[in-house]
């Protein structure tokens, strides 16, 4: 079977066509595929090299929060905690479930065995109440 053996090496400026065993061109499409999707993955998950030098230091300090705004959001955090805990369990329990954990508004009724429409209409309530109490 051939080959290209610029489609493998980068250093081949030039088609350069031989003779391969069919073991070998096995071999060799497979390890092109198993690149590809290393290299998939690597961009799915937005994983960088640590020995890259595309400042990306510089970008991630330029994004992390001063010690104000992490205390700013700790209040708000510790307010949105007192709001939960300051409503009746339901409604807490499904406000958590829906926008904490992400649940959706189905999943939460098949969960407590209710209706959607009574799960929606206490997420509702719930936020009412929170909003009083901020």
């Amino acid at each position: 079977m051939e080959i290209n053996l610029k489609d493998y090496y980068y250093w081949y400026i030039t088609d350069e066509l031989i003779n391969v065993s069919e073991e070998i061109a096995a071999e060799l499409c497979a390890g092109k595929r198993y690149e590809s999707v290393y290299s998939r993955r690597m961009k799915r998950n937005k994983v960088i090299s640590l020995d890259a030098s595309t400042n990306t230091e510089r970008f991630i300090s330029l994004h992390e929060l001063s010690p104000e705004q992490c205390l700013v959001l700790m209040e708000e955090y510790q307010k949105l905690c007192h709001a939960l805990n300051a409503l009746p369990d339901a409604q807490g329990r499904r406000i958590e479930a829906h926008y904490l954990l992400g649940q959706s508004v189905q999943d939460i009724a098949a969960e407590e065995a209710v209706t959607c429409r009574a799960v929606q209409a206490s997420i509702q309530r719930g936020l009412k109440a929170m909003r009083k109490y901020f």
